[in-house]
């Protein structure tokens, strides 16, 4: 298709075009571009200045979508972490971990310690840079995947459950050993292998939060050749991290009935 020759049409077509490809960032960029001049820039320069707009807004949807498909219960950042909160986290492993170079290596990460210490922030924050990098991510916690494959085995469709736990790049089961429910589910024809053996074949990492100890995993999966198993594959190519040390609930507890003691001061001096 020859262009028209006059300014305004032509200005028009291409116009026209942008919305038909649904650029509309970059039809907006024009728009601005038009209105001012720069001698200064080169005419790559000028035209990255179109791109650039496109291409930022499209990584953003990207990143957004990817966040949404992890289902991840909250956005946490490790720059709400307060390390000095837990001065015997292994800071620069945690660092190290934000690199995500675990995740290219088909690593897992093991996050042990008592409920209320960080656990499920760390899992959370490293899951969140995962989606910012484009990999996909499935949060669930260890009782909402064994009651999702235990109801799975009634209208027989395992296969297809499971699957939906083995593809992710990143997995993050949190709160293993948590829900009292979550121990009558585990019963049931070793579900938990069923989703961890094949992440381990393929080299897909997953990210595990507990509260209970390694050597009490045979307990609470009622199996413990079958704990001994899991265990074996998870530590074999994994960051292993316990956190010892206060909780941050405790804390905030604290903090909170501090605040209402003081209050009450307060009240109490005004009347």
């Amino acid at each position: 298709m020859t262009p028209p020759r006059a300014p305004d049409a032509l200005l028009g077509q291409i116009q026209t075009a942008l919305d038909q490809l649904g650029l509309t960032e970059m039809r907006g960029a024009l728009e601005d571009r038009l209105a001012e001049t720069d001698p200064g820039l080169t005419r790559l320069e000028w035209l990255w200045l179109l791109v650039e707009p496109q291409v930022r807004v499209r990584r953003e949807r990207r990143i957004e979508r990817r966040i949404r498909e992890a289902r991840l219960p909250a956005r946490k950042t490790l720059s709400q972490f307060e390390f000095e909160f837990q001065p015997k986290l292994d800071r620069d492993l945690v660092v190290e971990l934000a690199t995500l170079r675990f995740v290219k290596e088909g690593k897992n990460v093991l996050l042990a310690g008592m409920s209320g210490t960080g656990k499920s922030h760390i899992a959370l924050a490293l899951g969140l840079l995962a989606c910012m990098a484009n990999r996909r991510v499935l949060y669930t916690t260890s009782a909402e995947m064994l009651a999702d494959l235990n109801a799975s085995l009634a209208d027989s469709t395992l296969a297809d459950a499971i699957k939906g736990y083995t593809r992710p790049d990143l997995l993050i089961l949190d709160e293993v050993g948590l829900e009292q429910v979550e121990r009558k589910v585990t019963s049931h024809s070793g579900l938990m292998q069923k989703v961890l053996f094949p992440r381990y074949q393929a080299r897909r990492s997953t990210i595990i939060t507990s509260n209970i100890p390694w050597d009490a995993w045979g307990e609470y999966l009622d199996d413990h050749l079958g704990a001994a198993a899991i265990l074996d594959r998870l530590i074999h190519h994994s960051h292993v991290i316990v956190i010892d040390g206060p909780s941050w609930r405790d804390r905030a507890h604290r903090l909170e009935v501090e605040e209402r003691q003081v209050e009450k001061k307060k009240g109490r001096a005004k009347t």
